[in-house]
């Protein structure tokens, strides 16, 4: 019984390095050097949802009899991410009597910002996309700011479309990011 208790769950094992790839390339400095993302907690949750949300979109996206392994770890991903995101506040001292609470809010937002940019993603719209990122990654309403953003976006959305499920799994390969 205990032994169940402390082992990982094969689950976690397969979103956690799905996760660790997001949040790698999410913290590359060039996003604040050559983009002038803002290096702070707000700027720094939009990036990992983005590259949380590329990655679960390519998972999903899978088809033929992978299609299954690929909804199953897009589901891990989100779930890793969601559990960190919890195990963040609580290092940041937020309490169980307030932690519902903030994690409603986080998850809105969260799924305001996977709604967001999942249909300008998936259309390659740069312009819409672009909107969303300035008003949630750069607090603007100038959307121009948010250009080469989004260009990284739907070009590493086009790189992950065209590796295979087994190579996202383990490495994800990202897009060089440039202004």
């Amino acid at each position: 019984m205990l032994k169940n208790l402390f082992r990982t769950r094969s689950a976690e094992r397969m979103g956690l390095p799905l996760y660790t790839a997001a949040v790698a390339q999410a913290r590359e400095p060039a996003f604040y050097r050559a983009l002038g993302v803002e290096d702070e907690i707000d700027a720094r949750f939009e990036l990992y949802t983005l590259h949380v949300l590329l990655l679960i979109l390519r998972l999903r996206d899978e088809a033929g009899v992978d299609a299954e392994k690929g909804s199953e770890a897009a589901q891990n991903l989100f779930d890793v991410y969601v559990s960190a995101l919890d195990n963040a506040l609580r290092e940041l001292g937020v309490n169980d009597v307030t932690m519902a609470k903030k994690m409603r809010r986080l998850g809105e937002s969260l799924y305001g910002r996977m709604t967001t940019y999942e249909a300008p993603l998936r259309a390659g719209d740069a312009d819409a996309l672009a909107e969303g990122l300035a008003r949630n990654v750069y607090a603007s309403g100038d959307a121009a700011e948010a250009g080469a953003l989004a260009a990284y976006a739907l070009a590493a959305r086009a790189g992950l479309a065209t590796q295979p499920i087994d190579a996202v799994l383990t490495a994800p390969h990202w897009p060089e990011v440039t202004a």
